[in-house]
């Protein structure tokens, strides 16, 4: 609405008849607002750990994969954790057998991350959100752990949301946000 208001002073101010270039000043209204001062993550400057989430079927594994690639590109070195793009991406992978605790590979990723001295750990976590009980349970026992065994750490979470879902990745964002400490989102499929 704030942009809204400031296309209808300019279009006074200026008065501008012309709908093209009332579109115009909409897109410029809303590109200032999207401008940011720095555009490198905290994640890209020290040890860190990257936490995606987001439920099945949205492109969260292939983005991890490309966030993996991305790094790895810029010189880090990146472990993954429970992702089934790594070989792909050329960055380690530490999984777990098929239905393995996700609290206990976030554990096991930790201790490899520590003893390799990688720079990012990224951790591909299941996409559930239908049974938030368990979800919230099973990060929380995530969070526990990363704080426990990896304090040292900058932790961030990443929502990811498939852009071709309208209104309800923003329901989902919510629901997300309201058990895990999102930082950021992913927006795939545009």
């Amino acid at each position: 609405s704030a942009i809204i208001e400031k296309l209808k002073e300019q279009v006074s101010e200026q008065h501008i008849k012309n709908p093209a270039e009332c579109k115009q000043l909409l897109i410029d209204g809303i590109k200032d607002q999207m401008r940011v001062d720095s555009t490198e993550y905290a994640f890209e400057n020290q040890k860190s750990v990257i936490l995606v989430i987001g439920v099945n079927g949205v492109g969260k594994t292939t983005s991890v994969g490309k966030l993996a690639g991305k790094l790895k590109d810029q010189g880090k070195k990146v472990i993954l954790a429970a992702a089934q793009w790594a070989n792909r991406a050329g960055v380690d992978l530490i999984g777990g057998q098929a239905g393995a605790d996700p609290a206990s590979i976030v554990y096991d990723a930790v201790a490899a991350a520590k003893a390799r001295n990688a720079d990012v750990l990224i951790c591909d976590t299941a996409g559930r959100l239908h049974n938030k009980k368990n979800l919230m349970e099973e990060l929380r026992k995530i969070y526990r752990i990363l704080e426990r065994e990896y304090p040292e750490a900058y932790l961030e979470t990443l929502v990811v949301l498939d852009g071709t879902t309208g209104q309800n990745a923003l329901a989902q964002a919510k629901q997300f946000a309201e058990v895990a400490n999102v930082n950021g989102i992913i927006l795939t499929k545009l």
